[in-house]
């Protein structure tokens, strides 16, 4: 998916005031909308400027995707050093300690709600919730305050264990001139054992304030798993690969295998091929079943790297009639 820039597309500087924006989309509105121009590809441009000002307008979305732009310009460059072009995709967890107030600058839905192109749904259509209160009302009328949404990134350890944290978030504002800041603060959270990924924590009255001396919102955190360099995660269930010596994948063996909650001994049936796994049932995930943990078998060749290794291969070419690449 290419990567949309909604700064070129409304031809403005990337520090461009809210009044330079909103200055812009109007000029291009009225040169592109659809009833009145006479270009070849109006139609399209006018979608285009509205996605843009949409974005750009907003100081939620604006920061949001200049977070994913300053990451997708990290991702080119290091393509570009490996003699790689390739896709904006999505960084994992790209959005993660970014708090949403659950609405948009003008009060519908923090992003989504109308025709957007596949950019668009890839960095903000999951994110449209629908928020709780909102502003807009008469100050003398009590209303709860809104619900805020963020996403926190946190261990798969912290599943198998249950942890405390210290999370940081970044809320995008405006400030008394209009201009865009970035707000922080910090919370102690309770990770508990067995949460998954994708599941909400609620934090009752950490969202927005209330009006008139209603309740405040409450804020909803989704839990997204760091990458993790040795594990993967399916629901509840984790994903390990075991590399094994080809003599213990042919005769069996004994070895130890690193799991989230520790080293455990596995016996290796002879005769097991790269890609079997062994099921450990009840050692994925914590949980009402507990998750699975699925060993996945994959031999690893020693180096030919001297004299004595490579007549050892040789020798063992020797010993076998086996072709792998033979008709099943």
């Amino acid at each position: 998916m290419e990567f949309k820039d909604y700064y070129k597309t409304l031809g403005v500087a990337r520090d461009a005031s809210p009044e330079d924006i909103k200055s812009a989309y109007r000029k291009l509105a009225r040169k592109y909308h659809p009833d009145v121009s006479k270009e070849p590809d109006a139609e399209a441009r006018f979608k285009d400027i509205g996605e843009a000002n949409e974005v750009l307008k907003d100081p939620e979305k604006r920061a949001a995707y200049d977070a994913a732009g300053s990451q997708w310009e990290r991702q080119r460059a290091a393509g570009d050093a490996r003699g790689q072009g390739g896709d904006f995709q999505p960084p994992p967890g790209w959005d993660a300690g970014f708090e949403f107030s659950g609405r948009g600058a003008d009060g519908g839905a923090p992003f989504g709600g109308g025709e957007h192109s596949d950019f668009f749904e890839a960095l903000f259509g999951r994110a449209a919730r629908p928020g709780r209160g909102g502003g807009g009302r008469r100050a003398d009328v009590q209303m709860p305050g809104q619900d805020h949404h963020a996403k926190v990134m946190v261990d798969l350890e912290d599943a198998f264990r249950g942890a405390q944290r210290n999370i940081s978030l970044r809320m995008p504002a405006l400030d008394d001139a209009g201009r865009g800041v970035m707000r922080e603060r910090t919370l102690d959270v309770n990770i508990p054992k067995g949460i998954r990924e994708g599941q909400h924590l609620r934090l009752a009255g950490q969202g927005g304030p209330g009006l008139g001396g209603g309740p405040a919102g409450d804020l909803f955190l989704e839990i997204v798993f760091r990458p993790h360099p040795r594990y993967r995660v399916d629901g509840r269930d984790v994903y390990v690969d075991l590399p094994l010596a080809p003599w213990e994948a042919a005769l069996g063996a004994k070895v130890s295998a690193a799991t989230p909650e520790g080293t455990v001994e596995l016996t290796i049936p002879p005769g097991s091929a790269a890609g079997r796994k062994l099921r450990l049932k009840g050692k994925g995930i914590p949980g009402n079943p507990a998750g699975d943990l699925y060993v996945v078998l994959a031999i690893a060749l020693p180096p030919a790297g001297d004299a004595k290794a490579r007549a050892a291969y040789q020798a063992f070419a020797q010993a076998f009639e086996f072709d792998p690449r033979a008709p099943k």
